[in-house]
């Protein structure tokens, strides 16, 4: 029971994380049809701006601070950069992004070092919010939880609720009318990505204190977003959301799980047998857990190609 409980809220809170990062994703790549495989960087960038800015005014001026300078860079990379190639295809904003994504981990590198910095929750945060047989939860993974689901509220009431998320919603399917109408299509399209960059930096200031601060740490989260994206449908926060708690429980589960595939196969009554198969069934469900998130892209796939709250048409 304590492995169900703990694996659980485990898996809600780094689902949440994951939210957090995706929704931005899912604003770029759903809404504006741009493939930006730089996303994860502004997410590193987050975390390691909160990290400079902790040491001058602390954890909670970092906070909101360092968001807003990656959201700065987000509109810098799309006025001047991404609009120039948006015309030319998609192939040209891929390769643009993944070289920014190559520059920015070579630039932390440059100035923090390829190591881990020691990036740490504030001191008011570390106790245990409350105790599941015998284990302590630490506060701050409730806050990052609470966090993400006030950013998701709020994304959600302002794109569904507002004037201004109406334009939005309009200038993504008919830019040229909301043009005609009078209203800047660029300007919002602009304002479009720094907003998906500024949740992507709240992400990293709030999750690089309790992941690893690395240089690394975007391409590590990198596919997984993408994943979260896809599964969930373009352009659907709602579908980023689901998605992120399915694959969040599906890895914290994972990891926990010291059993073999030949065990779970035995539980339902199938033999395995010796040779290539048999070595293959001996893996444990636990080094298995990094290929979850494509396993349950490639099953949604399947049964539903645009993804789990996407538009068939």
């Amino acid at each position: 029971m304590e492995f169900f409980v703990v694996s659980t809220l485990n898996g809600l809170s780094y689902g949440l994380l994951l939210f957090t990062v995706s929704a931005g994703l899912t604003l770029i790549f759903g809404m504006m049809g741009v493939i930006n495989f730089a996303h994860a960087s502004f997410y590193m960038l987050g975390a390691y701006f909160a990290y400079s800015l902790s040491k001058l005014i602390g954890f909670w001026g970092a906070l909101v601070l360092a968001p807003f300078a990656v959201a700065a860079i987000g509109v810098f990379i799309e006025r001047f950069m991404l609009r120039r190639v948006h015309g030319h295809g998609h192939s040209h904003e891929l390769l643009l992004t993944f070289g920014l994504a190559f520059v920015a981990e070579e630039v932390m590198k440059m100035f923090y070092g390829n190591y881990a910095v020691t990036y740490l929750p504030p001191s008011a945060l570390r106790f245990s919010a409350f105790s599941l047989f015998g284990t302590d939860y630490p506060a701050y993974r409730v806050f990052m939880g609470v966090t993400s689901l006030a950013l998701f509220v709020i994304l959600f009431l302002v794109l569904h609720r507002t004037r201004l998320g109406i334009v939005v919603r309009a200038a993504v399917r008919r830019p040229a009318m909301v043009g005609a109408l009078g209203h800047n299509v660029p300007a919002v399209f602009m304002g479009v990505f720094g907003l998906g960059a500024w949740m992507a930096g709240i992400a990293g200031a709030v999750g690089g204190a309790l992941m690893t601060t690395n240089p690394n740490m975007a391409l590590e989260l990198g596919v997984i977003v993408f994943v979260v994206v896809v599964v969930g449908g373009l352009g659907s926060l709602e579908g980023a959301l689901i998605a992120a708690l399915m694959i969040g429980l599906l890895t914290s589960f994972s990891v926990g799980i010291d059993l073999s595939l030949a065990d779970m196969a035995r539980w339902i009554g199938v033999h395995t047998q010796s040779g290539a198969a048999g070595s293959l069934m001996t893996l444990k469900m636990s080094s298995l857990s990094a290929a979850m998130p494509i396993l349950l892209m490639l099953i949604v796939l399947l049964v539903r190609p645009a993804g789990l709250m996407g538009d068939r048409t």
